[in-house]
């Protein structure tokens, strides 16, 4: 008796619990809001699915390219980088590989594949100035040895297809751009993966305007490339400054193409998902370290955290919310357009359909992560990559 007494308080609250929450109805700006946050990216996600196109065929004229590679501690990478690379087809090419200072047997594998294959070229990178990123750094000493017209600047741990080069360097030509650059299949393994590495693509066709990209090739408010690949004709590299122009940057698959915009040179987007491949990072540790390091130069940028902060809680967490304390068809709307660009794009960009099925739990996950990058940055602490520290502007 004494102790159906003493809870019956306890289920007394949580009877008037489930019925409050059982009769809660959205106001109906709050649920405006979440059709609107969610409908917009989701129309413009499917608008640029169609301009996201991969790039043409190579053309008869064989492209002539000098691939250049960063290196820094990537003995297990490196070796299927170059493979990669050496069975490019459709074009002339050169492999530079810079060793920057790098404390494993990243260069005595380069070393070993130059001896077995003459367009291979180890070389040493000086030491890092002050005020300079590493890797805009390397990048910088490799464009002023190579010898082509065209450089591909290429990350170690990316894998080409046969005919990727070659199709690139095609497309360089026929956009009429000065920069070019595409995402590759990003490849995931781990939950944290799963969850964060997809909404490269959600952001990037959600909210970027293709057709104003294209139709605006100069303008740097519609800049975007992928660090990870980006080919550029010399002669622009070296009259927009290059590298040396962003040296302390993290971000240079966002400020090199915003660098040639403001320069007056035209910079485009394709689609690699088919042609190249990277496994960005191998753990969790090493998803968050090297997604922190961007942020503060994209999303999490003082100016932009806010608005993107509401509208991505609205559009992809909201519709969630929502469902489950008042399911109805507006309420199912907006959750189906918070789903549909995750699930267009696991399907044709080979994406993790568990990230798909966890989107707002990813979506806030990112949100953390884009604070706390912010945070780091306001109580000024340095981004760091490959045990180099770097102020994050």
């Amino acid at each position: 008796m004494n102790s159906v007494l003493l809870f019956a308080p306890i289920h007394a609250v949580s009877a008037a619990g489930w019925a409050a929450f059982a009769d809660f109805t959205p106001h109906p700006w709050l649920l405006a809001l979440a059709l609107v946050c969610s409908g917009v990216p989701a129309v413009l996600f499917v608008i640029n699915l169609g301009l996201y196109r991969p790039p043409p065929p190579a053309g008869a004229r064989r492209a002539q390219v000098s691939v250049l590679i960063p290196a820094r501690n990537e003995e297990l990478s490196i070796t299927a980088a170059l493979e990669s690379v050496l069975a490019s087809a459709a074009l002339d090419f050169e492999v530079i590989v810079l060793d920057d200072a790098s404390t494993d047997r990243t260069a005595a594998i380069v070393e070993e594949l130059g001896r077995r294959d003459p367009r291979v070229r180890l070389e040493y990178a000086p030491a890092l100035p002050a005020g300079w990123n590493g890797k805009q750094h390397a990048c910088q000493v490799l464009a002023g040895l190579a010898r082509h017209g065209i450089l591909c600047f290429l990350d170690a741990d990316v894998r080409v297809a046969p005919d990727a080069l070659a199709r690139l360097a095609q497309f360089l030509e026929a956009s009429g751009a000065s920069l070019v650059s595409g995402f590759p299949l990003e490849e995931t393994g781990t939950l944290l993966e799963w969850l964060l590495i997809p909404l490269i693509h959600f952001v990037l066709l959600g909210f970027l305007p293709f057709a104003m990209l294209r139709k605006e090739p100069r303008n740097p408010a519609f800049a975007a490339g992928c660090g990870q690949i980006l080919m550029v004709e010399r002669a622009a590299y070296q009259a927009s400054g290059g590298h040396a122009a962003i040296r302390e940057s993290m971000h240079d698959g966002l400020r090199l193409p915003r660098l040639f915009r403001e320069h007056g040179f035209a910079t485009d987007l394709t689609d690699l998902t088919d042609l190249v491949r990277c496994r960005m990072y191998t753990d969790a540790r090493g998803v968050w370290q090297g997604l922190v390091k961007n942020a503060t130069e994209g999303m999490a940028a003082p100016a932009r955290i806010v608005p993107f902060t509401l509208m991505l809680l609205a559009g992809q967490v909201l519709p969630l919310v929502l469902v489950l304390l008042s399911p109805g068809p507006w309420t199912l709307l907006a959750l189906a357009a918070s789903y549909l660009p995750r699930v267009l794009a696991a399907r044709r960009f080979r994406q993790s359909w568990r990230g798909a099925l966890l989107h707002p739990v990813g979506i806030l996950v990112l949100l953390v992560l884009q604070w706390y990058a912010l945070a780091r940055k306001l109580l000024g602490y340095q981004a760091t990559w490959k045990e180099r520290a770097c102020d994050v502007v």
